[in-house]
């Protein structure tokens, strides 16, 4: 950066009152910045005549990938698709899982809030969990770095959002599961803690169903399986699950039983995960398009960037 005045970025930090590295931020548009702050930069910008050539056209800074885990497959497709479709538009990506051996999703943020990053992309994440605080997320969102959520709705931050409807994927279950004659059919979802679980149970609900025909267990195999043996101990003939691995836990009770799928006991999952295709029998599965999700995401996200920071066009 070429300067045409003789002021130095320390004589712009002492007559405002910050550090040299805020006052650079503030001259080439970096988010991270209060309002405050930037505004007393500029001051003392203009008051001891400081100039300097516009910038050229740069890459951004990266983007951060919020998981909450690894072992899910289904965060790991988003992770997969958002990193090549970003890389694609010219930003950088890293991933930052969660997991109880590692980094939470607020520690990963208290780290990152004061870096170059450009944006974030959060699966799953904090808001997703009506247990955690949103406080994190506010002071990023503060800082002027762009966020966009993915299955994490809430009307409490200024941040993008993209989710996929459980209630149109429970009626489209539960009305497939109807066509074959059930008529004792269950829910197995995760914790009643996670929005898309509640909003799950709260669709099967709303079709009739009582609280005896929903189990809450996890997100996982051992989850599956565990409400599919609640669920047929009960007298149920069909599961419609929360996620396709949770019916993998299901089929594997199933089997377990000598119960032959799906004569026996109906399956319905949620994710269509590339392995649902290569069981003995297929799963039926209702399809969350990790693609479309991802290139509506980046697409958002890549205009938050846009409107804050001046970006090189994609290669």
């Amino acid at each position: 950066m070429t300067t045409v005045s003789k002021a130095r970025l320390a004589d712009l930090a002492e007559a405002a009152g910050v550090s040299t590295a805020t006052v650079s931020r503030v001259l080439n548009n970096r988010p991270g910045v209060k309002a405050d702050t930037r505004e007393a930069v500029q001051a003392a910008a203009a008051a001891l005549g400081y100039a300097a050539e516009r910038p050229g056209p740069r890459r951004p800074g990266p983007v951060a990938i919020m998981l909450p885990e690894l072992s899910n497959p289904s965060f790991t497709a988003f992770a997969e698709i958002l990193d090549s479709l970003l890389y694609a538009a010219g930003v950088r990506t890293f991933v930052c899982p969660a997991g109880p051996t590692g980094m939470s999703e607020d520690q990963h943020l208290a780290a990152l809030v004061d870096t170059n990053l450009a944006g974030i992309v959060s699966v799953s994440g904090i808001p997703a969990n009506n247990t955690l605080s949103l406080e994190p997320y506010e002071k990023v969102i503060s800082r002027g770095i762009p966020i966009v959520f993915i299955n994490a709705p809430t009307d409490e931050l200024a941040a993008g959002f993209y989710s996929c409807s459980d209630a149109e994927a429970v009626n489209a279950s539960v009305a497939h599961l109807r066509t074959l004659g059930h008529r004792r059919i269950g829910l197995a979802v995760g914790p009643d803690r996670f929005v898309p679980a509640r909003r799950k149970a709260a669709a099967f609900e709303a079709l009739g169903f009582g609280p005896e025909s929903i189990e809450r267990t996890t997100y996982t195999a051992e989850g599956g399986q565990v409400a599919a043996g609640r669920l047929i101990e009960s007298g149920h003939t069909a599961i419609v699950c929360g996620s396709d691995l949770m019916a993998l836990g299901v089929i594997r009770e199933a089997r377990v039983r000598g119960m032959r799928v799906p004569e026996a006991l109906s399956v319905v999952g949620f994710d269509d995960l590339n392995v649902s295709a290569f069981l003995p029998t297929p799963l039926t599965t209702v399809r969350q398009d990790f693609h479309r999700i991802g290139e509506e995401l980046v697409r958002l996200v890549v205009e938050q960037i846009r409107s804050t920071t001046r970006l090189s066009q994609p290669r």
